[in-house]
């Protein structure tokens, strides 16, 4: 979506009011502000859209709220677990339920009847020494505008990544399709785009703007992408820039109305139908040739052990290890995204070692040589160790 540039000054100080909003009830008030002031023209269609589809999330879910407090109604918000949160979907009867308590333990409802999922159930799925949260949720009805449609798209958008549960026995590719459509309209991509942008702000702190470069801006500065974010009031964050980028790229990330989310495709029940699974594997990676495939069988037990693997390399995360001077390395990781640097352990560790650093040793992939002394900006690799020395 192309986001209209220079917005009027109106609407992006209605903006500002919408990021500074705390609870939901003034998100709803603001957003109904914003849209009130954004000018009516093609330009500006999908920023609209967007805007009304929000608003109907946010309505749904402080009407949620409401019935959570007096008992009744089911709980759709799930606070994030592990290294990242993957939300399973799909059509009734794919399978999704049996693949989350398969994979994870978890006490998922399972039936031969459609909609025995009613709300979202999280379950830990270890690959290694890293842990996956996968959120089971009641299956996707196409083309419908329902509570738990929009529900279950909020969960997508506020997840880490998605799974898309396909069913052997009833035609994938139209499963396929259908499911994809239904992401495309909730403005949720599954392709990542030409570039991309994410801006991480930082809630505490005065840390102002860093901007790490894992592509190129096409259009504009490092400091005119400042200047932008300033202009929303938004002084501490961290931008990272993927692939090439314009200045409205950034500007698009902003509103955060298209969202690009990581999938991976599971073709389940293979096992009553392992050809149709395989011919319709190969048409959908002729449609989306990046997005891995898996075909198994939750009932067999069968085609997930690459499962871990593909999540790990798709999210792109890389494990990092600390470790004290003249101390053992630590045997949990952190979690980080790839492009993380030497501030963001330090930053993970605590604050205080941000104000005191000095230096960093690092050993591992991203090291010249064992034991390199490097500074915050060192770019990290997965399986590196960190030994941090500050004045504390």
């Amino acid at each position: 979506m192309n986001m209209p540039a220079n917005l009027p000054a109106e609407a992006r100080a209605k903006w500002i009011k919408v990021m500074e909003a705390k609870s939901i009830e003034e998100k709803i008030k603001a957003l109904e502000e914003f849209l009130s002031t954004v000018p009516k023209h093609k330009g500006t269609e999908n920023l609209r859209l967007w805007a009304r589809k929000r608003l109907a999330e946010l309505r749904e879910e402080l009407e949620e709220r409401k019935k959570r407090k007096s008992g009744k109604g089911p709980r759709f918000f799930i606070e994030k677990e592990g290294a990242a949160q993957i939300v399973v979907i799909g059509l009734p009867n794919s399978g999704k339920s049996s693949i989350v308590a398969l994979l994870t333990g978890a006490k998922t409802k399972i039936a031969d009847y459609p909609y025995t999922t009613l709300e979202p159930v999280p379950g830990m799925m270890r690959y290694q020494d890293v842990l996956f949260q996968l959120v089971d949720t009641p299956p996707i009805n196409p083309g419908s505008s329902s509570i738990l449609n929009n529900r279950v798209i909020g969960l997508i958008r506020n997840s880490d990544a998605v799974i898309l549960v396909l069913d052997a026995s009833n035609d994938p590719v139209e499963q396929f399709k259908l499911l994809l459509n239904e992401l495309s309209n909730a403005g949720i991509l599954l392709t990542k785009p030409r570039g991309r942008v994410v801006i991480e702000k930082q809630r505490t702190g005065k840390t102002g703007t860093r901007v790490t470069l894992m592509g190129k801006l096409l259009d504009c500065t490092i400091d005119d992408v400042r200047k932008l974010l300033e202009s929303y009031r938004i002084y501490n964050a961290h931008v990272k820039i993927y692939g090439e980028v314009t200045l409205d790229d950034v500007e698009q990330a902003i509103f955060e109305s298209k969202l690009y989310k990581p999938a991976v495709i599971i073709i389940n029940k293979a096992d009553i139908n392992l050809r149709r699974a395989i011919e319709s594997a190969k048409i959908i990676h002729k449609l989306i040739p990046h997005i891995p495939i898996i075909i198994a069988s939750a009932k067999l037990k069968k085609g997930f052990e690459e499962l871990g693997k593909i999540l790990f390399k798709e999210l792109e995360l890389i494990r990092v290890y600390t470790k004290q001077p003249n101390g053992r390395i630590s045997e949990k990781p952190l979690i980080l995204k790839k492009g993380a640097t030497v501030y963001d352990v330090a930053e993970r560790i605590h604050k205080k070692f941000l104000e005191a650093f000095q230096y960093a040793k690092i050993w591992g992939p991203s090291a010249k040589y064992p034991g390199e002394r490097v500074g915050l900006d060192h770019v990290l690799e997965d399986g590196d160790v960190v030994e941090i020395h500050a004045r504390i």
